[in-house]
């Protein structure tokens, strides 16, 4: 059975990935996550069922629009791939529990974020919002009323750190060193992961986007990279990993 709910969640994840695709592209344009339906944007051509199944359509379709031939991003089928594989790694690391619903709540937020501010630069106010009302919901279900005090101290203080170090970023660059929705992002990762792992996330999604930027910035020519999707990866590392400080202490001083 375990092996059978673990094929589930990544199906779902894989459906849900989908329409998570969907939200990132189209919530910071202000358009409607229902209408138009899915489409062609080359051609307009409205996607039928066959051509909605997640993964599979694109093999199907050998990459390529059913009407007008245009290639279709490889981009769709392994977002989705990766959300199934994330909605699966969430039930094998906490089965059948509360701690299941708000991983993939908190993946989901993710997710949504890493497309939106990669697109655009943009993480939308509307999925913060409705990502803490859920989380805190499924907290409370969890651990009452005094695990959601402690969770929303944890996110104020996580916002309020990344707030300080966009102060002082700002005036040591003598510009905007990063945006107000990666301050909003840190207060999700305390609801979740707490206030010390998420201020943690913000050091290792540096470490993790450093590599990344330079290549960028010599490939691109730009200097305005988004800081979301890296500190996305990183509390999603410490999340699954269930990395400590007390394991960081020890290993550092070996």
């Amino acid at each position: 059975m375990f092996l059978y709910y673990t094929i589930v969640a990544f199906i779902f994840g894989t459906i849900l990935g989908s329409f998570y695709n969907v939200v990132g592209y189209r919530l910071p344009k202000g358009e409607s996550l229902i209408s138009p339906s899915s489409h062609c944007t080359n051609c307009n051509h409205k996607l039928g069922p066959l051509e909605l199944i997640p993964i599979f359509s694109f093999l199907f379709l050998g990459g390529k629009c059913k009407k007008c031939g245009q290639k279709i991003s490889w981009f769709y089928p392994i977002f989705e791939f990766s959300t199934g594989v994330l909605f699966a790694l969430s039930y094998i690391v906490f089965g059948p529990t509360i701690d299941f619903f708000i991983a993939i709540t908190f993946v989901s937020t993710l997710l949504v974020v890493v497309l939106s501010d990669y697109k655009y630069m943009i993480i939308p106010d509307e999925v913060v919002i409705f990502s803490s009302i859920v989380l805190l919901i499924e907290i409370f279900i969890k651990s009452g009323l005094k695990g959601v005090g402690y969770s929303l101290l944890s996110g104020f203080i996580s916002a309020f750190v990344m707030f300080m170090l966009k102060v002082l970023g700002d005036h040591l660059f003598k510009k905007e060193s990063m945006g107000g929705g990666d301050i909003k992002l840190l207060f999700i990762f305390g609801l979740v992961i707490n206030y010390p792992m998420a201020i943690l996330s913000i050091f290792l999604g540096s470490f993790i986007g450093l590599p990344i930027s330079i290549y960028i910035l010599y490939k691109e020519k730009t200097n305005i990279i988004p800081f979301g999707p890296f500190l996305s990866v990183a509390a999603l590392i410490i999340y699954f990993t269930n990395i400590d400080l007390k394991w960081i202490l020890d290993v550092l001083t070996f």
